[in-house]
C-alpha cells in the first residue's frame, strides 16, 4: 500500500512508479490487482487526482525479459485499435518452452505497444500467426474489443491474406486444392494430406515463370487456416517452395536459407470503423534477391501489383 501524489491516468502513473511497460501495467490492472481508496479498479484510464491511497498486489513479476532484442520490425499500419507489421523471417511470433530467443511479442512489449490480453500472457495481441521462416503481413490487436472482432473475421473469412511464393516447378494451370490435412504419422514435424484430417482449401495463381523456365512466382490464397497448408497442398501437386527442405525441395545451387513464402497482402474489416482495408507488405531483401537473379523484374512488378492479384483471384476462382 502506498500514497501516490501524482495525478493523471492510473496506468500511466503506475507505469512510471513501477518502471514497467504500458502493456504490462494494463494487464496488471485488468486482472484486478489495483485498488484506489480501497476499491478495485479495472479501467486503465481511471483518473487520479493526487493523494489517493493506491494498493497493488504483485503476486509475480509482471514480466521478465529473457532475451536480448536486437532487431526491429517494420510497421505498415497503426492506429489505436490495431497494428499491422511486416514480420521478418526467422522471427518466432510468440514465446513457447521450445523458443530460446526473443519473439515478436517480446518486441511488442519492449516498444510499449498496448496489446489485447485475451490470448494470455505469452500471446498478448496475437490474433493469427505465420511460421517462423515465413515473412510478411501480420495484424496485432491492441485491445480486447479489436481482438474479438478480428477473431470473428478469421472464422467468417472476412480477414485473410494473399501470399507470394517461389516454387521449384511451374504449375500447369491456376488451381484450387481441396485436401484434408493432419499431422504426418511418420514425422511429427510435418503435416500431410490425410482423408482423416481437417478440411483444407487453397487457391494457387500463376504469376511469372523464371527466365530459365524452371522456377515460378505464384500467389496463394487460403480458405482455411491449417498448419503448413500452402506447403502441404503444393506438395500434393509435386511442387515445393524453394528453401522448403522439410517438404521436399532439393537445392541445386547452394542452400537457400529459408522457405520463400511471403504474406503479401492482408485484408480485413477495421474493428471500429468497419471499413475494409488492404495493406501490402513489401518484399524483403532475401526474397527480392532471388527474384532479381532469376526473373525479369519488370514483369514481376506488373504481376504483383495488388489490384492485379486481387482481380485475378476474383476472376479465376
Amino acid at each position: 500500500m502506498e500514497f501516490i501524489s501524482q495525478s493523471g491516468r492510473v496506468d500511466k502513473v503506475l507505469q512510471k512508479h513501477l518502471k514497467s511497460t504500458r502493456n504490462q501495467i494494463e494487464h496488471f490492472i485488468k486482472e484486478g490487482n489495483v485498488k484506489v481508496n480501497g476499491k478495485v479498479i479495472k479501467k486503465c484510464g481511471y483518473k487520479l487526482n493526487g493523494g489517493e491511497k493506491i494498493e497493488y498486489d504483485i503476486k509475480k513479476p509482471i514480466y521478465e525479459k529473457k532475451y536480448k532484442i536486437d532487431f526491429d520490425v517494420e510497421k505498415l499500419y497503426e492506429d489505436e485499435d490495431i497494428l499491422i507489421i511486416n514480420k521478418p523471417p526467422f522471427l518466432t511470433v510468440h514465446p513457447a518452452p521450445s523458443v530460446k530467443e526473443a519473439t515478436l511479442v517480446d518486441w511488442l512489449k519492449q516498444e510499449n505497444i498496448s496489446l489485447s490480453t485475451i490470448s494470455g500472457e505469452e500471446r498478448h495481441g496475437i490474433v493469427h500467426r505465420i511460421d517462423k521462416q515465413t515473412s510478411g503481413a501480420l495484424v496485432i490487436a491492441k485491445n480486447n474489443e479489436s481482438h474479438l472482432a478480428l477473431s470473428k473475421q478469421l472464422e467468417d473469412k472476412s480477414m485473410g491474406r494473399y501470399y507470394l511464393a517461389i516454387i521449384d516447378t511451374p504449375l500447369k494451370d491456376n488451381i484450387i486444392v481441396e485436401k484434408s490435412i493432419a499431422r504426418n504419422r511418420k514425422n511429427r514435424l510435418k503435416m500431410a494430406s490425410d482423408d482423416k484430417g481437417r478440411a483444407a482449401k487453397s487457391a494457387f495463381l500463376k504469376l511469372v515463370t523464371s527466365n530459365n523456365e524452371k522456377l515460378e512466382l505464384i500467389s496463394a490464397k487460403l480458405f482455411t487456416g491449417r498448419t503448413h497448408q500452402i506447403r502441404v497442398h503444393l506438395n500434393t501437386l509435386s511442387r515445393h517452395i524453394i528453401g522448403d527442405n522439410l517438404y521436399g525441395f532439393k537445392s541445386k545451387e547452394g542452400k537457400i536459407k529459408r522457405v520463400m513464402l511471403h504474406a503479401y497482402i492482408l485484408y480485413l474489416v477495421h474493428p471500429k470503423t468497419k471499413k475494409k482495408i488492404y495493406v501490402k507488405a513489401p518484399l524483403l531483401k532475401d526474397f527480392k534477391d532471388i527474384l532479381e537473379k532469376n526473373f525479369t523484374m519488370e514483369r514481376v512488378y506488373e504481376k504483383i501489383d495488388s489490384d492485379n492479384i486481387i482481380h485475378s483471384f476474383n476472376t479465376y476462382f
